[in-house]
């Protein structure tokens, strides 16, 4: 049965309770004659935020997709503390709160939800180096950070409540866990409880971080509806939005976008990486963001590129003999011009052109962000054998088009069992893999780094720990 079947009834159930309910000024008719959807959000890396094209973020392209299906606009509201997203719910200022929220009995008592659309796990998050706590009695007599109103707040509660009468914690106002991992950093707290998906995101930023234990079960993450609302008909289709979205594996391709780059990047690469933003890059940034825009590439993504190839370093030279800071190989420079690939203006504009190029020669039914992940692949392995993976992923039932479904291909190019059916034979697939999920991942960190200057003004309070992830992080100005 394909995708596009399995959705069909999903829309029919779901037109079928807008056709027959008799109710005409509940939620959803008060959206649609409006004209307007109000979702109210958090600021984060997980959730909502805005970088140098505009908003984005996980929730913000699951909500605006929603917007578009009901053929309305979308208004979204930035809270910067948990209790204000549930205050706006209960004023009647929004219509759905989209902030990466998990299910608890607490909150489902007052609000009605949406189904579960993704899973996380709540973290308790230490600094490697200091003591690791093992077991939930650890968490007595240590400074833990947690999110005022947060589910792991409640956590907490229950458990000084059943188990542990002298746990103690501290609660942070703003709704950003980047504060406590700025806290942790600082020496002001010793623990911190976070979910998996936001400290997978942000470890990055503080490589010395590592997770001490899980703090209970995996847990559902759902929007939440206003209170006192004839909600029925909005929650039901919601529900068919997010069911439809499982099913023609939309939501595993947004999934991939703003959380896959995380997956294969290891502590020991991210600490590297973060001391070479420090130490190195600031003395090759001026020409990084001068061939950037002679090229038309965000700088961002050509200073992960030249990271991965050379470590920003001009005179780079392989075993194999490829050099120079986009380490190109001889034959490919000469067809290039670059005549001297140790010279990183040349080695930088070389291996644009060439990224460019592969990106050139990509079908036209390869969109973004996957053409750009699948022209990193074919920049390390050739376009050839980026060819015959996704003629692979075609005949495995997979899609072409999609970087995720290549991306599970490429390895089999390492077996004689596929690439004997292959027109370009064997190829180190697992290495281009590796390639483009650290590019993702240094890429998202440079993009990182542009966004708190781009964002809401939050409370003063919030200036506490944002002055310092700046001067840290980001050594040079734009």
């Amino acid at each position: 049965m394909t995708s596009m079947s399995l959705g069909r009834p999903i829309l029919i159930a779901a037109i079928v309770l807008l056709l027959c309910s008799c109710d005409r000024g509940d939620t959803l008719d008060q959206i649609q004659r409006r004209g307007e959807l109000v979702v109210v959000s958090r600021n984060s890396p997980t959730t909502y935020y805005i970088d140098k094209n505009g908003p984005t973020g996980f929730e913000y392209a699951l909500i605006q997709l929603l917007a578009e299906e009901l053929g309305v606009r979308l208004h979204l509201e930035s809270v910067f503390t948990l209790p204000d997203i549930f205050n706006e719910l209960e004023r009647g200022e929004a219509d759905i709160a989209a902030a990466g929220l998990t299910l608890t009995e607490q909150r489902a008592a007052r609000y009605p939800h949406s189904m579960p659309y993704y899973k996380l796990t709540p973290q308790v998050i230490y600094v490697a180096g200091k003591k690791r706590p093992r077991t939930l009695p650890d968490l007595i007599d240590r400074k833990i950070a947690v999110l005022r109103g947060s589910s792991h707040e409640e956590q907490l509660n229950a458990l000084r409540q059943e188990e542990l009468p002298d746990l103690s914690w501290h609660p942070v106002e703003e709704a950003d866990t980047l504060h406590l991992l700025e806290m942790l950093k600082q020496g002001q707290a010793e623990l911190a409880v976070i979910d998996s998906n936001e400290f997978a995101v942000q470890q990055s930023l503080y490589p010395r971080q590592k997770m001490a234990f899980s703090l209970g079960e995996e847990q559902a993450m759902v929007w939440y509806l206003a209170p006192d609302r004839n909600n029925t008909r909005l929650k039901a289709l919601i529900d068919a939005f997010f069911q439809r979205l499982q099913a023609d594996g939309t939501m595993e391709q947004l999934r991939q976008r703003y959380f896959g780059h995380t997956d294969d990047v290891t502590r020991m690469n991210a600490f590297e990486f973060t001391r070479a933003m420090r130490d190195t890059l600031p003395r090759h940034l001026a020409l990084i963001k001068q061939v950037a825009r002679e090229h038309q590439i965000d700088w961002q993504l050509l200073a992960a590129i030249a990271y991965q190839e050379s470590r920003w370093n001009p005179s780079a030279t392989s075993p194999t003999g490829v050099r120079g800071m986009m380490m190109l190989t001889k034959l490919t420079a000469s067809e290039l011009g670059v005549d001297n690939r140790l010279d990183a203006a040349q080695s930088l504009r070389g291996g644009t052109r060439y990224f460019k190029e592969l990106m050139r020669r990509l079908p036209k039914s390869v969109q973004q962000p996957d053409r750009t992940w699948m022209a990193l692949a074919a920049y390390n392995v050739g376009i050839g054998h980026l060819h015959d993976a996704r003629a692979l992923t075609e005949r495995q039932g997979g899609n072409p088009n999609l970087w995720q479904d290549v991306m599970e291909r490429l390895p089999l190019l390492q077996k004689s069992q596929y690439h004997k059916n292959t027109r370009f034979g064997y190829a180190r697939g697992q290495e281009a893999v590796t390639l483009v999920q650290n590019i993702r991942h240094y890429y998202s960190i440079l993009t990182w780094q542009d966004i708190p200057d781009q964002q809401p003004e939050a409370p003063l309070s919030t200036e506490e720990y944002f002055p310092e992830i700046v001067r840290d992080i980001t050594l040079w100005a734009l």
